[in-house]
């Protein structure tokens, strides 16, 4: 194996796109879904993380932008990591984080020229609103949210552990030795 200069390594890597968005209900369980100007559906709200941002800090950042609030970005619910597609060149890696409740949308801003309207729905609701490989999110969300345990999805589609995946979870650590 030969050595690879850093900047030649790097360079060669494969690349991709990086979105957060924030999971918030209202007290009753209704979803908050945000419809933007540019698409023709709704979606949850949040956007592209930059580059060098954190993705939970991208998602307080866009949910100040897009509705004018400060949330407090919790667990990670979901990740869903989406191949390249139509005009996006390259995968995109999404993660969905827990930004609780609120209790109305009184105090939301929503920015004219991106955003046309917000509202909390019902899940069920919520999920037809969505395109399909992100709709698949609410329920893995809300899944997630009350087992505190986050979910991986690919494509939309949640990715179940293999048997030798769970195998291998669940056995014994290995001594190590030196």
């Amino acid at each position: 194996m030969t050595w690879t200069e850093p900047a030649t390594w790097y360079a060669n890597l494969a690349s991709f796109y990086a979105a957060a968005a924030a999971f918030i209900t209202d007290p009753a369980g209704n979803v908050l879904l945000v419809k933007p100007t540019y698409r023709d559906y709704w979606a949850l709200p949040g956007g592209y993380v930059d580059e060098d941002e954190y993705p939970h800090v991208a998602c307080a950042r866009e949910i100040r932008e897009e509705l004018g609030i400060s949330v407090v970005v919790g667990d990670l619910l979901v990740v869903d990591w989406a191949p390249s597609a139509g005009q996006r060149p390259r995968a995109i890696i999404s993660f969905t984080f827990d930004c609780g409740s609120i209790a109305n949308l009184d105090d939301v801003s929503l920015p004219k020229e991106e955003l046309e309207d917000v509202a909390f729905l019902p899940w069920r609701e919520a999920e037809q609103r969505l395109p399909d490989n992100v709709a698949t999110r609410i329920p893995a969300a809300m899944g997630a949210r009350d087992r505190r345990a986050p979910v991986y999805f690919a494509g939309g589609s949640v990715v179940p552990a293999s048997p030798v995946d769970r195998a291998e979870h669940d056995a014994e650590p290995r001594s190590q030795t030196a």
